[in-house]
């Protein structure tokens, strides 16, 4: 069994009391979170970091506490492993901007539409987790 990691984040901003979460929609169709592989060297707190400057054009902070995660086999590539590790990651006073090879579209969104706009459960999963974890 072969593994690949990405690192990512469920990004978000607050605006007059209301939480909004990050979406992309990427090229091929699906929609999910800002995220990408791991680099030699780096840890998962810094690719989180560079994956998301990278997809959406944001400098964000890191949430302390909050950290998930999820495996999936990957289609094509008999074997493998895809894990993903997601942060909470916040950003205040930017415009997210979509990095055209990659990403199709960027949507700010609270959490019902935010739900309704992922395109797999997992991802559900993970931004029930993030939402509940900033609402405690």
């Amino acid at each position: 069994m072969q593994y690949e990691k990405s690192c990512g984040g469920v990004v978000f901003t607050r605006r007059d009391d209301e939480i909004l979460y990050v979406i992309i929609r990427h090229r091929g169709g699906h929609c999910g979170f800002p995220k990408g592989h791991m680099e030699p060297g780096e840890t998962e707190r810094q690719t989180a970091l560079r994956e998301i400057r990278e997809e959406v054009g944001l400098n964000v902070s890191l949430v302390s506490g909050f950290r998930t995660e999820e495996q999936y086999a990957l289609p094509g590539k008999s074997g493998t492993v895809k894990q993903v590790v997601y942060f909470l990651a916040e950003f205040a006073d930017q415009t997210p901007t979509a990095q055209p090879e990659e990403v199709a579209k960027v949507y700010v969104l609270p959490y019902g539409k935010a739900m309704k706009t992922l395109t797999f459960p997992e991802a559900r999963r993970i931004l029930t987790e993030a939402d509940q974890f900033l609402r405690k």
